[in-house]
Order: C-alpha cells, then sequence, then structure tokens
C-alpha cells in the first residue's frame, strides 16, 4: 500500500505543479499579468507617495495663495479641498481648521515668497512628467524643455480655480458631465505636453478617460470612507488626523494619475490584439 502510495506522490504532486505553473503562465501572459508587472516596473504604490508628498508641501501652499483671491465671498482653499474630496460639511468644518482664511493669507503673502511657491510648485510638474515617462518607457526630456513644467502649473492652477469658482460644476448632472468631460481633456493635453509629443494623441485618450473616471470612483469613495474618518480622526488626534486623511487622499490621486495613465496604454495596445483575435476566432468558425 505505502509503495503504490509512493508511487502516485510524485505523478500527483508533478500534475498539481504543471497546474500551477500553466495558471501562472496564463496570468503572466494575459493582460492583467502585464500591467501588475510594469505597475511594479514604474513603482506605481512609491510614486504615488511622491505625488502626495509633492503636492501638500509645493502644490497646496501655492493654491491657497491662488485660492485667496477668490471673489466669490473669500471662499479659500479648505472649502476647494472640501469640494474635491465631495465630503459631508461636518468633514469641510474639520478641513477648514488646518488653513488660513483667505483674508489673512493675502495680508501676509509677499510677491517674494509667491515667487519661491511657483518655483517649487515645477518640481510637482517635473514629477508628474516622469511618471508619464516611466509609463511609456521614455528617456528623461531635454532640459531646455522646462518650460513645458511651468505652462502645465499655470493650466493646472487656472482650471482648478474656474472649477472651484464656478457653481455650474457642482449639484447637478450637467455638472457632472462637464467636468468630467474638462477633466479627460486636461489630462489628454498634460500627457501630450509634459511628453513633449513624442506619443500620438490617439494613443494618449483611454489613459486620460481612465484617469478622469477614476477621479470620479475616488470622489464617491472619499464621499463613503474619508467623510467619517475625517471626523473620528479629528476626535481621536486632532488636526494631525485630518492631515493624515488628506495625505491618504492625495496618494489616492496619485495612484488615478498614474495608474490611470497605465491602464490607458494596456487600453490601447490590447484592444487591437484584441479585436484581432477576435476576427480569427470568427473566421474559424465560419471555414
Amino acid at each position: 500500500m505505502r509503495s503504490r502510495l509512493s508511487v502516485m506522490a510524485p505523478h500527483v504532486m508533478g500534475g498539481l505543479d504543471t497546474e500551477g505553473v500553466f495558471r501562472c503562465r496564463v496570468f503572466r501572459d494575459s493582460p492583467a499579468g502585464r500591467g501588475w508587472r510594469r505597475s511594479r516596473e514604474i513603482e506605481l504604490g512609491p510614486r504615488a507617495l511622491g505625488f502626495a508628498a509633492l503636492g501638500f508641501l509645493t502644490l497646496v501652499p501655492l493654491l491657497i495663495v491662488v485660492s485667496a483671491a477668490d471673489p466669490e465671498q473669500g471662499r479659500g482653499f479648505a472649502q476647494w479641498l472640501g469640494d474635491g474630496l465631495g465630503v459631508s460639511s461636518a468633514a469641510r468644518e474639520e478641513v477648514g481648521k488646518l488653513f488660513p482664511r483667505p483674508g489673512q493669507v493675502l495680508q501676509t503673502t509677499t510677491a517674494f515668497g509667491l515667487a519661491a511657491l511657483a518655483v517649487f510648485g515645477l518640481s510637482f510638474g517635473a514629477a508628474v512628467q516622469t511618471g508619464y515617462e516611466k509609463v511609456w518607457e521614455l528617456p528623461p526630456a531635454r532640459w531646455y524643455a522646462r518650460w513645458r513644467h511651468v505652462l502645465w502649473l499655470a493650466v493646472l492652477v487656472g482650471s482648478l480655480y474656474l472649477t472651484a469658482t464656478t457653481t455650474l460644476w457642482r449639484h447637478s448632472p450637467v455638472g457632472t458631465l462637464a467636468a468630467t468631460l474638462s477633466a479627460i481633456l486636461f489630462f489628454w493635453w498634460s500627457q501630450r505636453m509634459l511628453l513633449g509629443g513624442r506619443i500620438a494623441w490617439s494613443a494618449l485618450l483611454p489613459g486620460a478617460v481612465v484617469s478622469a473616471l477614476g477621479l470620479l470612483g475616488l470622489r464617491v469613495f472619499s464621499r463613503l470612507v474619508f467623510s467619517p474618518l475625517i471626523a473620528s480622526s479629528a476626535v481621536a488626534y486632532g488636526p494631525f488626523g485630518t492631515v493624515l486623511v488628506v495625505q491618504s487622499w492625495l496618494v489616492g490621486v496619485g495612484v488615478v494619475v498614474y495608474g490611470g495613465a497605465l491602464a490607458g496604454r494596456l487600453l490601447y495596445e490590447e484592444l487591437p490584439r484584441a479585436a484581432q483575435a477576435v476576427k480569427q476566432r470568427a473566421r474559424r468558425q465560419r471555414s
């Protein structure tokens, strides 16, 4: 009996190993497997963490100054951020405690400070450009292409300002559709601009669509998760807990920005293959 089991065991184990190897190969050669490998190659997680850190240290101070000039009853960056998060009114009050009032910002801001914020904000554009270059496996751009960061940062701040100060974008299906279309156009243009025109417009469109839809999904997630989390964290840890939640949201935005571009490249490459495979199957069935 033992001899039979000892003879059968290697065959059974070999069959299991063969099946496991086959499944691993199928996953590795699938679009999901290729996407997983590429996300590890571009270091999606660490890059999203870097996006959140740079965004909070360089872009947020610049947006605070810009939002202080809001003509609509002095709405400040806290209100902007609350709209972006899509959280409840109670959570917005906690977010508002983190940032000064618009009047205080305008009184204490100097021309030199604003210029310094703009210079530091350019590093944020450089980080986004590097992420896009990693997604498309492109070499770094030339040093004289830094002007693209200036233009991209100006358009980013301007688009955020218009989105935050225009009531058309909020609380209506038409406004949501308009905001989504504007986000698609911005991500589409951003990839083309930061990559220096090295990738065709048609190849960049899927990434723009995925990124815009990802922001919509993140907004719903924020409403369901971050809104109650801000309230509980504020009670447990004070303002520091709210900062942690905002940083977590920025990490999610980083995942959407880089992951959306990566998913767009996969869609651009995989859809023709899938269409070709469908055509081949149809030909075989006819024959």
